[in-house]
């Protein structure tokens, strides 16, 4: 409504809504946390004000006509976006039937790196769309996943190269338009990425059209701190039926010092009440966000308005209470029914995310390592209780597959995977997926016959080929592995994974000219892993051909490739020492032979003995060297 006359046929709604406060919505308890940035909260005297007029007939107002400041095109609620992308194609959704979670590959066309302060999501059709995240994928996984369906998006796994930006989280609930981020706390976007559009949809009886849109608002100032998102909440969520006080509690205990930036609550329709609050060492309480008349379809992402500090062994704790009774209004189900934990519309949450900065930057992977595995661990009970009320659901078992692989369960994730396969007979990713857990427990016997039958479905599965080679590698079988990885890098020229993987298969059979081509194009594809720089430098120092050694630049490559992996790894110091040797300075050589010596773990005698061999061969070429 823009103008007198539209609005004034609704004056008595507008004052009943602004007095219930349910317009405009605005959901956290005043006092209890915040002040949050962007706040719709009216006044109180602002809401008697509005009463007042309409007590008094709504009269028009005197004077000039009131200029509205121009909306955004598009309806974006941020502002005019900087890059705007869509799903390629619409999507039909089913009229009837269960919910449905699909998942959209789009390219997103920037030329170089961008520094990302915020997005905005339009559902394109928010009457089916219940909820969306929104994964960045720096390689062509999710695109491949998406192309290898013949309806637009697929409805399979999320590649392990899909993920949230560290330390944020993409998503959009009803109402939800995320404030942009704190000047500093941009995320970085590189070229050549996808995003993964993950959505979750609600058929409405009759069939529906989605095109979703996602708008980038960038900003000129790189990021100079880096937060974690810590994620309070309980996955054995059993709410019985009629039950009116249901409560879900989560504590932690805060390892180090953090500035609290923002905070979102996440539930479906079940939940009234939300409680979030920080109980500091000395026993002093601090609220962060009460919600009393909890609303999905109000869902928000809150960023104080003043961060502010919690010292280390601060228990943060979240409460939510749920009604599952009749008299709960928003109660989808008549009469009420038992209530699990599950991300269909038809089960129910209950999180709280913390968006928090270590105080110290050296803190934050000791809070990552610390906080990941308990959310990690917590996701594995909701999908195995998901799992034991409805086996069937492939995606589930394979989200919680991928959990399993993290923890380094790969049984269990082959189990689940074995039951993907089962349900999707057809999907090559079902058969990937398999085929690399049994390549990880060495069956490989196995991993070549669910790899080999994934590239039957599809003969241009890259990632296929790629792990098909590593596993006709291990059986010694290097002509066929190398047709495999040379097969990857033809589907995907730029994949330094693949690259890495064919130039030590060409190495192993002498090729060292082409493998030293191949080596090259895998630091490219791979500028911040230092294998191939370490395996290039072992080359170039060791070549049988003099003509082809280059022992300054196999230094300055061993060199980086012991910055990289902070002079930890005995491997990399033992090509550094090789590289040393081939260039004379045999006393750098032995000291740095000595430091791989001294990292070699507890029994591994095999890699020491080797390390030693080779120092007591540079110490006799110092001793031998004339002076």
């Amino acid at each position: 409504m823009l103008t007198y006359a539209e609005v004034r046929p609704w004056a008595r709604a507008i004052r009943n809504a602004v007095r219930t406060r349910s317009m405009p919505p605005w959901k956290p308890v005043p006092g209890y946390g915040g002040p949050f940035v962007g706040e719709q909260r009216l006044s109180d005297a602002e809401i008697e004000l509005i009463a007042a007029w309409v007590d008094a007939g709504a009269p028009n107002g005197e004077g000039a006509d009131f200029t509205l400041a121009p909306a955004s095109r598009g309806g974006w609620r941020l502002g005019e976006p900087d890059l705007v992308i869509e799903m390629p194609e619409p999507y039909t959704l089913q009229a009837e039937g269960t919910d449905v979670l699909r998942k959209f590959a789009i390219p997103i066309p920037i030329p170089d790196r961008r520094y990302v302060q915020g997005v905005e999501f339009q559902p394109g059709n928010p009457r089916v769309v219940h909820h969306a995240n929104m994964k960045i994928d720096p390689t062509l996984a999710s695109r491949q996943l998406d192309a290898e369906d013949p309806e637009p998006g697929y409805d399979g796994v999320t590649p392990f190269s899909a993920r949230f930006p560290f330390g944020y989280f993409l998503g959009w609930t009803p109402g939800q338009v995320r404030p942009l981020a704190a000047e500093g706390m941009a995320w970085i976007l590189d070229p050549d990425s996808d995003l993964l559009l993950e959505l979750h949809l609600t058929p409405s009886g009759e069939p529906e059209t989605v095109q979703s849109r996602i708008g980038f608002f960038f900003t000129a100032a790189p990021p100079t701190t880096v937060p974690f998102t810590i994620r309070l909440g309980k996955q054995d969520l059993d709410i019985p039926p009629g039950a009116r006080d249901y409560r879900s509690e989560d504590r932690y205990v805060l390892p180090v010092d953090v500035e609290v930036h923002g905070i979102q609550p996440h539930a479906h329709y079940l939940a009234r009440r939300v409680r979030g609050y920080a109980t500091l060492p000395d026993g002093t309480q601090r609220p962060l966000i009460a919600i009393d008349d909890w609303d999905f379809h109000w869902q928000d992402s809150y960023r104080y308005a003043e961060p502010f500090v919690l010292p280390r062994g601060t228990e943060l704790t979240m409460e939510f209470t749920y009604d599952n009774s009749a008299a709960n209004p928003a109660n989808p189900h008549a009469p009420p029914r038992r209530i699990t934990w599950g991300q269909l519309s038809a089960n129910e949450m209950g999180d709280l995310w913390i968006q928090v900065v270590p105080r110290r930057a050296s803190d934050l992977d000791l809070l990552v390592r610390d906080r990941r595995p308990m959310e990690l661990a917590e996701d594995i009970i909701g999908f195995e209780m998901v799992l034991a009320a409805d086996p069937d659901q492939r995606m589930v078992h394979d989200d919680v597959a991928l959990l399993y692989t993290q923890f380094g369960r790969i049984p269990d994730a082959a189990k689940h995977y074995r039951e993907s396969v089962r349900l999707a007979p057809g999907s090559a990713a079902a058969a990937y997926n398999l085929g690399t857990a049994l390549l990880q427990l060495g069956d490989l016997d196995a991993a070549i016959a669910e790899l080999e039958r994934a590239l039957r479905i599809d003969p241009a599965y890259a990632l296929a080929h790629n792990n098909l080679g590593a596993a006709l590698k291990l059986r010694g079988d290097l002509v066929r592995a190398t047709s495999h990885y040379r097969q990857a890098v033809r589907l995907r020229p730029g994949d330094g994974e693949a690259l890495y993987n064919l130039a030590n298969a060409l190495l192993m059979q002498g090729a060292l000219d082409e493998a030293a081509t191949q080596y090259e194009r895998a630091i490219a594809g791979r500028p911040g892993s230092a294998e191939p720089l370490a395996e290039l430098a072992l080359l170039l120092a060791t070549h049988p051909d003099a003509a082809r050694r280059d022992p300054g630049r196999a230094v300055r490559l061993a060199e980086r490739a012991a910055e990289l992996t902070g002079h930890e790894q005995p491997g990399v110091l033992e090509i550094l020492a090789a590289a040393y040797a081939a260039t004379g300075a045999i006393g750098r050589a032995v000291a740095t032979a000595d430091a791989a010596l001294r990292l070699v773990p507890p029994g591994r005698e095999d890699v020491a003995a080797a390390i030693r061999e080779r120092l007591d061969g540079y110490r006799r070429m110092r001793a031998t060297r004339p002076r």
